[in-house]
C-alpha cells in the first residue's frame, strides 16, 4: 500500500538512503533538512527511482516553527500524512569530563528536542485520522556505553528512547490505531563521524563498509521500509546488537570489565 511518508534529516547518510529505498515502492516522500541543494537532489533521485512524488521542504528541524510549517506543507500537498520519521540528528566527539554547556545544549536540541516537536506536529495529525506511524531514529549508543567519547550524544538518544516509550504506552489505550516505533543503528558507513560536533579534519574514525559489525545506509534504510510495512515496537537494525545490549543488562559490571 502506498503511503504518504515525511522523512526529516534527507539530505544524506540514512535519511537519503530511505527516500530512495522507499521511492521503490511508490510512496509520495516528503523530505526535510537544512541543505537545500543536496535536499533537492535526493528528491529528484527518489522520483527517478519510483516515488509517487518527492517534495523538497527546507526545514530546520530545531526550530518548532519549522516542523510544524513542514507539516502543514505535506498536508496542503497531499491531505494526509501516514507516516513520520524523525530521523535527523549530529554525533559529538567529546568525554564526559570534556563537555560544555553548549556541547550538550547542541546535542539535546538537535537529537530530542527536534524529535519531540516531530512528534508533537504529527501525532495530534494520527489522532484525528485514527491511524498513522511515527518512527523515531534513535542509536545502539543509546542503550550500550561502546563509544564513551560520544557522550552527551548517547544521552540524547537515551532520552530519545525514553520519550518513544512513553509516547507509545501513552497512546496505547486512547489511538490503537497509532505505531510508535523506535530505531537503532549501530556503526553506519556515513559522514555521521565527520560532521559531529567537536570533530576535526582527518581525526574522526569511519570504519570501511566491510567492517563486521558496520551497516551501510541502505542496509539500514531497508530495515526501516520493512518496519513500515510491519510496525514493531524497537528494532536494532543490526541482527547482533539486541544481543549486545541483553547481555550488557543482565550484568553491567561485567559487561564493562569486559570491554
Amino acid at each position: 500500500m502506498r503511503k504518504i511518508i515525511v522523512i526529516t534529516g534527507a539530505s544524506g547518510g540514512i535519511g537519503a538512503a530511505l527516500a530512495r529505498e522507499l521511492a521503490k515502492g511508490g510512496h509520495k516522500l516528503v523530505l526535510a533538512a537544512r541543505r537545500r541543494e543536496e535536499l533537492e537532489k535526493v528528491a529528484r533521485e527518489a522520483r527517478e527511482a519510483g516515488a509517487a512524488a518527492a517534495l523538497a521542504v527546507t526545514t530546520d528541524v530545531t526550530r518548532r516553527e519549522q516542523v510544524e510549517r513542514l507539516r502543514d506543507h505535506a498536508l496542503e500537498e497531499f491531505g494526509q500524512i501516514d507516516v513520520w520519521v524523525n530521523n535527523a540528528g549530529r554525533g559529538i566527539g567529546r568525554k564526559v569530563l570534556d563537555l560544555t554547556d553548549a556541547d550538550f545544549d547542541e546535542m539535546m536540541t538537535v537529537n530530542v528536542k527536534s524529535a519531540l516537536y516531530g512528534m508533537q506536529a504529527a501525532v495530534p495529525h494520527f489522532q484525528q485520522r485514527g491511524s498513522g506511524h511515527l518512527i523515531n531514529v534513535s542509536s545502539f549508543l543509546g542503550r550500550v556505553p561502546l563509544a564513551s567519547f560520544r557522550s552527551a550524544y548517547n544521552a540524547a538518544k537515551a532520552a530519545l528512547n525514553t520519550l518513544t516509550a512513553n509516547l507509545r504506552m501513552d497512546l496505547k489505550a486512547e489511538s490503537p490505531g497509532i505505531h510508535v516505533s523506535l530505531v537503532m543503528p549501530g556503526v553506519v558507513t556515513t559522514e555521521f563521524a565527520d560532521n559531529a560536533l567537536g570533530a576535526s579534519s582527518g581525526s574522526t574514525y569511519r570504519p570501511p563498509a566491510n567492517v563486521a559489525n558496520a551497516q551501510t545506509p541502505e542496509e539500514v534504510a531497508a530495515a526501516i521500509a520493512e518496519l513500515i510495512e510491519r510496525p514493531r515496537a524497537e528494532i536494532f537494525t543490526n541482527p547482533s546488537q539486541g544481543e549486545i545490549a541483553r547481555r550488557y543488562y543482565e550484568d553491567i559490571a561485567a559487561f564493562e570489565d569486559r570491554m
